[in-house]
């Protein structure tokens, strides 16, 4: 993995650069990101930037035997530790090795819920147990066998749970040559002793722009469809390839004519359309009703005079000003999140989608058409 193959975090990989080249490394790292923001490759590119025998001021070669190994990652100086689902014949994350380094050569982007499925999971919850651990210990008391340093990258340290402070002592004080890369979603999962003992490396999530470009130069998706899947991943790459591999919907047009139809109380076509909507399916659905929830909250900060700050594409950002202008308002679009994510709710739980989306609908006639807001403080605006 090179920094190359990394999609956008152009800063933080400048700020990686500049740590190896002014050589003030820090033993033990904790790359904190949203999902789907690439912290994994990108700590896998720095482990093998150190190591690259020949590297650049801007990259690792690839071409040396130590990079050779780490792109596939068979490198006996990387040490993967990650949340697996123990059973009796599998006791610490070495024993499902293989498994973990066929999913990196197909994606370095994925997240839990696609290292299960690799895995057999069964009824079990994912952690990383005292056996890893104390397997953890005994690999870094080892010399190097072919590098300078030896790195241990761990991925997901909030699933260490009172068994990681066996590591505190080893992370405070790592054997010579001995880096600890933590990659994390969450840091108030973290034991806080561990997070005492690393440095933090913020990485935020990626740009629409990184998302729109990858999407249409990797997945060979239309800029129009690009854009959309962008909105709606907001910065999760995972997502975003989610949302490739599903059947896709036109949930812009789709979503815009909904609202119309509910403004002009157009009964008779919004039953026809709750029948298009039930055909889509679950994810579908979800996706749906998620794009109109980022929606109306665009839409809200265009009322809110904070229009630099929306991020809709250009095919839609004219349809948001003028259901700004002269449809919606502030109460509405609280009123319009609430039964969309209500409906979201519903969706996950198996709601019948007929019935859950023709109720919903009937909900859009009262909100927009007869603005029949729902009674609470809440919706009371000075």
């Amino acid at each position: 993995m090179q920094f190359k193959d990394i999609i956008g975090q152009e800063e933080v990989k400048r700020h990686l650069l500049q740590t190896v080249a002014e050589n003030r490394v820090s033993h033990a790292q904790l790359f904190l990101s949203p999902e789907g923001s690439g912290a994994l490759p990108l700590a896998i590119a720095y482990a093998q930037y150190i190591n690259c025998e020949e590297r650049t001021e801007t990259d690792s070669c690839g071409t040396c035997p130590s990079c050779r190994k780490y792109e596939k990652y068979i490198h006996p100086d990387l040490h993967f530790s990650y949340p697996f689902f123990a059973s009796k014949d599998i006791k610490v994350a070495t024993d499902v090795l293989e498994e973990w380094r066929q999913m990196l050569l197909e994606s370095p982007y994925f997240d839990l819920d696609i290292w299960r499925s690799q895995l057999s999971a069964d009824n079990k919850q994912a952690n990383i147990n005292m056996a890893e651990c104390h397997d953890i210990i005994k690999k870094l008391s080892f010399k190097a066998f072919e590098a300078k340093t030896k790195v241990l990258i761990m991925w997901l340290p909030e699933y260490l749970d009172k068994e990681g402070n066996a590591l505190l002592k080893i992370i405070e004080e790592p054997p010579a040559h001995t880096f600890f890369i933590l990659v994390a979603q969450n840091q108030e999962q973290i034991l806080s002793t561990i997070l005492s003992r690393t440095q933090l490396v913020k990485i935020p999530k990626l740009t629409d722009n990184d998302i729109t470009n990858y999407l249409m130069q990797k997945a060979g998706v239309s800029q129009n469809l690009a854009e959309e899947f962008s909105f709606l991943a907001d910065g999760n790459l995972i997502e975003a390839n989610a949302l490739v591999n599903d059947v896709s919907n036109n949930n812009a047009g789709y979503f815009a004519e909904w609202l119309r139809m509910g403004y002009g109380n157009k009964v008779s076509a919004m039953i026809a359309f709750t029948e298009t909507a039930a055909s889509w399916g679950r994810e579908n659905q979800k996706n749906f009703l998620r794009y109109g929830i980022n929606f109306l909250r665009e839409c809200s900060l265009i009322l809110s005079g904070a229009e630099n700050l929306v991020k809709l594409p250009q095919s839609t950002l004219e349809v948001a000003q003028k259901l700004s202008a002269h449809v919606l308002s502030m109460p509405m679009i609280e009123a319009l999140v609430e039964e969309l994510e209500k409906a979201h709710y519903h969706i996950e739980r198996n709601a019948n989608p007929k019935i859950l989306f023709l109720d919903v609908s009937l909900q859009l006639v009262k909100i927009i058409k007869f603005k029949t807001l729902p009674q609470g403080n809440q919706y009371i605006y000075n």
